[in-house]
């Protein structure tokens, strides 16, 4: 390249995002190209949805206000999503804030206040939505809180009874280089979706899940995936495409091939686990009569007893890995397929091999496999919430809807809290909350909604105050993640758009005015916090003898690499020295049977997994009327629903609307063709899809993504039709059982018709009406 031409090039920033390390290539205040790190074996093509990102029509450019909230006052209002906004300037908006907030909390105390954040806004430490909004609240004495997430809302509460850990499980998982060194037999139970691995909640410097699933068949291993979409695993593999949400079944019947032909590791079952003989009597039938045999899970699951016969021998002939996917448990009884996976390794006796064992979340997210690093990482501190109250994440509509009302969570008898003030910043609950038209109904009911979003997302539409935020693009940051060998530096790429804030300033400021900004920002501005929290990681890192620049020389420099713990095997060393190294469960061990559980006497979650026939699958009565099982899983075009204006995710769109994938039979006995737009629809919703034709997708089950932008064709009606093809107006509002209370909105069961009206136009991207306030007539004299 001409010097010429160095000149004519345009500057470029580097920075962080959830799906990857990148330079940002910027022009006329615009990111303009993403160039992946040189150092990342298989960049995330979801990099393409930034270009234009920051100057997008979907931008909020300034701090508006609801009408009727603005002329009214609070209270409840069923005119969110379709009211007008009037602009306000930050004077304004941050006395009106703080005004509100007094309020709430002198009224109705602290616990009237939801906040409502979700923790995908930015991959930076300090610029975390989710942790200044939780510090904020903090500060003014606390909130009501959520408990888990979306993604692994069963889990979170099953595993820690199960084998001591939750977050183990992922961050301290089996390494891909030892399953590629000794795995001989790798069973993937909803595949490993290489879609998802391109992403981590802290930002990610490499993808090595491709590489390694490739290096494991180059050494003879195999890789056996049960998964109704074939995508769902990449490279050469044996595929099974069961009935969706059957995979318990065929576990059981695996199991049941272990235990009747002896196959199962006695010892270690008696050494390392606890309640196998009570597991044993349900399995082979003698507590119930129903024996769990490859034949009996042939009926339910479609596949064949032949086959699971032969996998179940091959399983016990080698060194074997069993993964579950966090997608297992998103649906009703979600509990059951995670604690049923790690009673399959057990009974294998290979949990704490190289190479064998359970693991849980492989293809979840770009973090199981990867090593950890050995010390804290650089963390906002959020302070203390001295409000009692809680939900399970995916309660909230439940909890604004039944204020009063008692629920089972976990072995507790709980009450859902008199929710008057929802506070959310970074998350737009219509991505992931099940049932949309149920959850507008909520969101109708509290006094107040605040939202902090740099973009018109359907939640943003939802509230009374919003409040317009940077983008990560726009402000200096640090990024790492427990499962990434990098510390970087995210530099600022461009200038905040129009009149956006960052939300600390924000916070900063309404803090001040409620006499508390002291104590929010401990005297420092951002730039002084990130050079804080650099410093409290430096001493950690220094005590461990690595590489600690300065500061300045850090942010030169762009990167610092960490010590990371590798070859690591989850639960290695229980297995060693079970006695040494107990588990955090009351046994210390793998409790296949659990007393705790058993005790609470949950009908919908028993002591040990089970079977438990769904309520939204194609073997129930349901699918009379709805005959199609659709699968709301995660997009491989964007994170969520983040940046589903960005070019890659609006490349995928058919007719504007979400793809909808469906087998040709299931096509052609509807009518429809590849570029059609179909209605999609059950009894509680329905929404435009256009449709994909894809031999890869089981018959009976069609695929439409999460994340398309909430576009109701009338915005006044919360039943009506969704333009733009997102699930979840379809998906039902039900936990997953009364012990996790997790989200199920992974499977729902569907019909589909071809759409022959005139297509409405898209309007999720287009910023809603904003008009001048009214100017009040002036007083007439008599």
């Amino acid at each position: 390249m001409s010097d010429a031409d160095g000149a004519r090039r345009a500057p470029r920033y580097q920075h962080m995002s959830h799906w990857g390390m990148f330079e940002a290539e910027v022009a006329d205040g615009d990111v303009v190209a993403a160039h992946p790190y040189t150092g990342d074996a298989d960049p995330s093509p979801v990099l393409g949805n930034l270009a234009g990102s920051v100057r997008t029509k979907a931008r909020i450019t300034g701090p508006v206000v609801r009408r009727g909230w603005l002329e009214h006052g609070p209270g409840p209002s069923t005119s969110r999503g379709s009211d007008e906004f009037v602009p306000v300037d930050w004077e304004e908006l941050t006395q009106r804030l703080a005004n509100e907030l007094r309020r709430v909390i002198d009224t109705h105390g602290n616990s009237a206040i939801y906040g409502g954040s979700y923790g995908w806004a930015s991959a930076g430490r300090f610029h975390h939505a989710q942790s200044q909004v939780h510090r904020f609240l903090n500060t003014l004495g606390g909130y009501t809180r959520s408990v888990h997430s979306y993604s692994l809302g069963a889990t979170g509460v099953v595993m820690p009874r199960v084998v001591g850990t939750h977050w183990k499980m992922f961050a301290r998982s089996t390494s891909w280089k030892l399953i590629a060194e000794h795995t001989d037999v790798m069973v993937c139970f909803g595949g490993v979706p290489l879609k998802n691995t391109g992403v981590n909640h802290g930002g990610t410097s490499d993808h090595p899940t491709r590489d390694a699933l490739d290096a494991l068949r180059r050494r003879g291993g195999s890789v056996v995936s049960f998964s109704p979409l074939s995508d769902d695993m990449h490279g050469v593999a044996e595929r099974h495409a069961p009935v969706p949400g059957t995979d318990v079944a065929i576990m059981l019947a695996l199991a049941y091939v272990l235990a009747s032909e002896g196959l199962h590791d006695t010892a270690f079952l008696g050494s390392h686990c606890v309640g196998y003989d009570r597991f044993e009597d349900y399995l082979l039938g003698r507590s119930d009569g129903v024996p769990k045999s490859p034949a009996w899970a042939e009926r339910i699951s479609g596949i064949a007893a032949a086959d699971l016969v032969a996998l179940a021998r091959r399983m016990a002939a080698g060194r074997t890995m069993v993964t579950v996917t966090w997608s297992l448990q998103r649906v009703r009884h979600g509990e059951q397929a995670p604690w049923m996976g790690v009673t399959l390794a057990a009974m294998l006796g290979q949990i704490g091999l190289p190479g064998g064992g359970f693991g849980h979340g492989y293809g979840s997210m770009n973090e199981p496999g990867l090593a950890p690093v050995p010390y804290p990482l650089p963390t906002l501190p959020q302070g203390l919430n001295p409000v009692r109250d809680f939900i399970p994440v995916a309660a909230v509509s439940d909890m604004l809807l039944n204020p009063g009302a008692a629920f089972d969570y976990d072995g507790q008898r709980l009450t859902y809290p008199d929710i008057k003030m929802l506070y959310w910043a970074g998350g737009n609950p219509f991505h992931h909350h099940q049932d949309i038209p149920r959850l507008r109904r909520a969101l109708a009911r509290p006094d107040t909604i605040v939202v902090h979003d740099p973009y018109w997302t359907p939640m943003a539409r939802h509230a009374d105050i919003v409040v317009p935020s940077t983008t990560s693009l726009e402000r200096a940051d640090i990024s790492c993640t427990r499962n990434d060998p990098l510390l970087v530096a995210m530099h600022a790429a461009v200038t905040p758009y129009a009149d956006s804030r960052d939300d600390y300033d924000t916070f900063a400021a309404v803090a001040r005015k409620l006499g508390v900004g002291e104590k929010f920002t401990e005297g420092r501005t951002s730039g002084q916090w990130l050079e804080h929290l650099y410093g409290q990681w430096r001493d950690f890192v220094r005590a461990d003898g690595g590489p600690a620049p300065s500061f300045d020389d850090f942010w030169t420099q762009g990167h610092v690499r960490m010590r990371t713990e590798d070859d690591l095997i989850l639960f290695g060393d229980f297995r060693a020295d079970p006695v040494k190294f107990p588990l955090g469960t009351p046994s210390g061990r793998i409790e296949i049977f659990s007393e705790d559980i058993d005790g609470f006497g949950y009908a919908d979650c028993a002591g040990h997994p089970r079977w438990y026939e769904p309520e939204e699958w194609l073997g129930g009565p349901r699918a009379r009327q709805f005959p199609l099982h659709l699968i709301a899983n995660q997009p491989r075009t964007r994170l969520h629903s983040q940046l589903d204006h960005g070019g890659t995710s609006q490349k995928s769109k058919i007719r504007g609307r979400e793809p909808l994938r469906i087998h040709p039979d299931d096509a052609a006995d509807r009518g429809v063709t590849g570029g059609d737009v179909v209605r999609v629809f059950n009894d509680r919703g329905a929404c435009l899809a256009g449709v994909v034709v894809d031999e890869g997708v089981r018959r009976g089950v069609v695929q439409l993504s999460t994340g398309a932008w909430y576009d109701p064709l009338d915005a006044t009606d919360p039943d009506s039709l969704c333009v733009h093809g997102n699930p979840n107006v379809l998906t039902p509002d039900v936990g997953t059982s009364s012990l996790a209370h997790g989200c199920t909105g992974q499977h729902v069961l569907v019909q589909i018709e071809r759409y022959d009206g005139e297509l409405p136009p898209i309007r999720a991207f287009d910023p809603p009406a904003i008009i001048r306030r009214p100017v009040p007539e002036p007083a007439r004299s008599n």
